[in-house]
This record gives structure tokens, sequence and C-alpha cells, in this order.
């Protein structure tokens, strides 16, 4: 084609020596934005299973911490009562004291645990009937292709002005919200909304000032992500979910059963001390 219009390619340019000196910093700012916004999609991702796996933790297991703190402060309220040692009336209370009601609890238990007392859902936790399923800890495979091809079209980085930037942020945070719920129909209602919406213009060249910046601030942006990313991947929840990533809910399963057993050796040794 580039013989058709007497016209040099992108190529041959190159190799003649033609090439626009702007050029190769401009494809280096392309090429830093695409792996911006692909490290982007990695890091919110993880933030929502990060998210959503914490919030079921508290969901499914924090009745059971809780009965486990009720039966600790009974057992050691039983241990006092018994012996009338100083020093045992001392742990009572301090175990007696982590069962106290605090501002806060509802948010904490995410209404399992509320001025009434623990809920059906919760009470059910500790026994044998069956209660409504918990959330799926994070997003379908189907919702997950949907949020990043949405993202990868769409995302702010990729404007020119800022008030398409002010566009594609408005829009990015719908998606986010989206696909934090796992909102699979919303999302592709969200993509025919995009594909009708005004088609963003082509870069224009830019001069070396403005490319060396943007290469600076997309750096920056970068490290902010990668401070996020490491705060997710050291946080105790996120520690939790790399142990299985690929089945989380079975992870969940498995602790639930471990504070089963604990629940059951407290019960037992409760019930010791009504033993003559």
């Amino acid at each position: 084609m580039s013989e058709q219009s007497g016209q040099t390619a992108p190529e041959e340019q190159a190799a003649s020596g033609d090439e626009r000196p702007e050029a190769r910093l401009e494809r280096a700012v392309r090429a830093a934005e695409q792996a911006l916004i692909e490290f982007e999609i990695a890091v919110e991702t993880f933030r929502v299973e990060v998210e959503n796996f914490s919030r079921l933790h508290h969901q499914k297991l924090g009745p059971m911490y809780s009965r486990l703190d009720e039966l600790d402060a009974l057992i050691a309220e039983a241990k006092a009562d018994r012996s009338g040692d100083p020093e045992d009336l001392r742990r009572a209370r301090d175990a007696r004291a982590l069962v106290m009601p605090m501002p806060g609890v509802d948010e904490l238990f995410h209404d399992w645990l509320g001025s009434d007392g623990i809920s059906d859902d919760a009470a059910a936790m500790l026994t044998d009937r069956p209660v409504r399923p918990p959330e799926r800890v994070r997003p379908s495979e189907e919702v997950r292709r949907l949020y990043r091809e949405l993202v990868r079209r769409a995302h702010p980085d990729l404007a020119q002005d800022e008030t398409e930037r002010e566009r594609r942020d408005a829009f990015i945070a719908r998606v986010n919200a989206a696909y934090g719920r796992g909102e699979e129909q919303l999302l592709r209602e969200l993509a025919e909304e995009w594909d009708a919406g005004p088609v963003p213009q082509d870069a224009a060249p830019s001069e070396s000032e403005e490319l060396y910046a943007r290469l600076e601030w997309l750096s920056q942006r970068k490290e902010l992500l990668s401070m996020v990313a490491k705060e997710l991947e050291d946080s105790a929840i996120g520690a939790m979910l790399r142990m299985a990533p690929d089945d989380p809910d079975r992870l969940l399963e498995e602790i639930a059963e471990q504070l089963l057993a604990q629940v059951s050796e407290r019960e037992a040794e409760l019930a010791s001390f009504a033993t003559p």
C-alpha cells in the first residue's frame, strides 16, 4: 500500500532513519499506558476478591468466633467461681470484656449480631438448620471477562482531554460498582451504553516534553498501585485468599470445620464444671 501511495511505511521510515524523534517516545507512552491499565485491572480484581472474601468470612465465621469468645468467658467465670482465686477472677473479667457490646458491632458482623443478639442466620450457622446461601466469594468468570473488556476500552488513561477523562472516570466508577456486586446483566448494559457513546478521538502527535511528563505520571501511578497491591497481599484476608486462590470457598469450609470443633471442645469443657 505504501508503494501505491508513494508514502514510506513506519517500518521503512525507522529503517531509513526518517522516523520522527517523538515517534519512539510516543510508542513507549502507549505501551506504558496499556501496561498500567492491565496492572490496574489486576489490582482491582484482587481488591474485589479480598473485599468479598472478607465480607463472607465475617458473615460465615463471625458467629462462630463470637460463640468461642462467649464460651471462653463462661469457662473462665466457672473456674473463678469454683476457685475464688483473684487471678482467676481477673481472667474471668478480661474474658467477659471481650464479649461485651461494642460500638460498630453491627457493621463488624454485617447484620449477623445486633442489639437483640445473634440473628437467625447466625444461629443457624451453629446448628444443623439450613441458612440462605452466602454471596459468592468473587464474581463469575463471565463477569470478570466483561469487566476487563470494559475497562480496557473505557479506561480514563486513554482520554486525550480533560472532558473525555471526566466522562470516562464517571463511566468506570459505574463499571467498578457493577463488578463489585457481580452484576453481569448491568455490565452488558454498560457495554452497550459505551458502544452508543461518543467515539474517543485518536491521539494527536505530542511534543517531547508532554510525552516525558506523561511517562512520569504513568510511573508514579504504577508506584501507587504497587503500594495498594502490597497492602492487599499483606492483609490477613489477602494472605488467606492467596492460600486457596482457586477455591476460596473450600478454605472457608475448612476454617468453619475447625471452629465448630473448637466450639464443641469448649462446650464439653464448660459442661464439666456443672458436674459435681
